[in-house]
């Protein structure tokens, strides 16, 4: 199976996805970005969670130690 990646125009998105959805030899996966407000709360998250640690309010789990447990 091929892959290709589209950039379609916000207007034609709708349209575009109903015309491909109708192709049966066409499987559709929609990735969904994040909004720059979800991109700023989430850094905004991150860096509350970095002062924790700095601070020794919060504990944390060596990345080595996560990873042997999978």
């Amino acid at each position: 199976m091929k892959q290709i990646v589209l950039n379609i125009p916000e207007g034609k998105y709708r349209f575009f996805m109903e015309l491909i959805s109708s192709l049966d030899f066409v499987e559709v996966h929609e990735q969904n970005e994040d909004t720059k407000e979800e991109i700023v709360a989430n850094l905004t998250q991150a860096f509350k969670e970095l002062k924790q640690y700095k601070q020794g309010d919060l504990n944390t789990t060596p990345a080595k130690d996560f990873l042997d447990e999978l």
